[in-house]
């Protein structure tokens, strides 16, 4: 193995790692969230192919990160800084050379320009050796320390294990449908979890789909489609509480409703006024903040509360590192007020519904048990077996809780917590 010399022309493909580094200490020096950072990290791109390669890349190694930081420290004599950049692109190469199928010359070549001077023969040198040495990265990928302790305590030793398993590969890709009684699973050779659900290999190009142009289906996990599932029908007045990026907003449209939809800014807005377009469904938009909103009383409110996100670590593995045990506690706290908030516009009779994509019992049963400690008015109401998916029932209190684990053998589902109330 050669090293590259600054003066050698950079080959194809240096762009697409240098955006990944980009989208890397975005994540883990500014704490930043993938998405959020792909814009500014692949601007310059002008192949859609190198942005879908520098996200896949970036996202690779946040799946796989503290098993190549352990090769990476079995090479050299001392640990690296973790914010080195040797580290950085070290990480980059290994991943590509390990998990994405890349030859090794290709891996290194692509990442040497990354580097200058001593750290570029750094890189160069430890890559070279572990290469030598034949590693292999284990085939269960291993979660941060912070992260293993605190679901260990909170869900033991098999939804742990299971955590680990469904983070070593992306997840398929779940569909919610306009007309529940359409065939979409037939039509586009996928599967059906629950009534209005096709699922689909990881992978799969959305805008080339069929029915994606007709409005037929949107993008929606599984889970995700669990608290409207939980309104149900009607064509009453419904307010979906925190909207964007407008899924559960169709979900009730589609179910009859009369849909006010709130969220806290005009552009996150904008998505759900373009998927509600393609739909061809129907909802009042609405600018707001949700702690402060007020309005008539609605038959229904869905809260699905900002929360730490952690319940969607297999599709977004940097909430494994972005997210601290202090921000979870804040999140809980406004999670409390903003349901306050929600039930003081719900009818007599009414339903309330509350939910947050998070594996932290802080952000979901202790919620919801604190609510009906503190609003007498309201009372629990249990879902049913029948309401969810086939193989998912409530919890003793009639709660719905998502955890790794579940649905394993149909490619897992997002880690989610609902609970329903009634207005009394």
């Amino acid at each position: 193995m050669t090293e590259q010399t600054s003066s050698d022309p950079q080959p194809a493909g240096v762009a697409a790692r240098a955006a990944a580094l980009r989208l890397l200490e975005a994540v883990l020096r500014r704490g930043l969230p993938l998405e959020s950072a792909l814009d500014n990290a692949t601007r310059g791109l002008e192949r859609s192919d190198d942005r879908a390669l520098a996200h896949a890349l970036a996202a690779e190694v946040l799946r796989r990160l503290t098993d190549l930081d352990a090769l990476i420290d079995s090479a050299t004599p001392r640990p690296l800084p973790d914010d080195a950049k040797a580290r950085f692109v070290l990480r980059i190469a290994l991943a590509q050379a390990l998990q994405l199928g890349t030859p090794p010359h290709a891996a290194i070549a692509t990442v040497l320009p990354l580097v200058d001077g001593g750290p570029r023969r750094l890189v160069h040198g430890v890559f070279g050796a572990l290469m030598r040495k034949g590693v292999r990265m284990p085939e269960t990928p291993s979660l941060p320390d912070g992260v293993a302790l605190r679901w260990h305590g909170a869900w033991g030793d098999d939804v742990l294990a299971a955590a680990e398993q469904a983070i070593a590969a992306p997840p398929p890709i779940d569909l919610s449908l306009r007309d529940q009684t359409d065939d979409w699973a037939e039509k586009l050779g996928g599967t059906s979890l629950a009534p209005g659900h096709v699922r689909l290999p990881a992978g799969a190009r959305i805008t080339e789909l069929a029915g994606f142009e007709e409005g037929a289906w949107w993008v929606q996990d599984i889970s995700a489609s669990l608290p409207a599932r939980l309104i149900g029908t009607g064509t009453g007045r419904a307010l979906d509480l925190c909207a964007a990026p407008g899924g559960k907003t169709m979900q009730l449209a589609a179910a009859g409703w009369k849909v006010i939809a709130l969220d806290n800014a005009e552009p996150r807005l904008k998505r759900v006024r373009e998927n509600l377009k393609r739909t061809r469904l129907k909802a009042t938009l609405v600018v707001g903040d949700a702690l402060t909103f007020t309005d008539e009383r609605y038959d229904a409110v869905l809260l699905d509360a900002p929360c730490s996100a952690t319940g969607i670590f297999r599709r977004h593995p940097d909430v494994l590192y972005r997210v601290k045990p202090r921000a979870i506690a804040t999140l809980a706290e406004q999670q409390a007020a903003m349901l306050a908030r929600a039930a003081s516009l719900v009818k007599p009779g009414g339903r309330l519904v509350y939910s947050v994509c998070s594996l932290e019992p802080e952000e979901g049963e202790r919620i919801a048990d604190a609510f009906l400690a503190s609003h007498s008015g309201f009372v629990a109401e249990p879902a049913t077996a029948e309401e969810l998916p086939t193989g998912l029932t409530p919890d003793a209190a009639g709660r719905v809780r998502v955890l790794p684990g579940m649905f394993a053998a149909e490619g897992g589902a997002d880690g989610f917590f609902v609970a329903r109330f009634r207005r009394s």
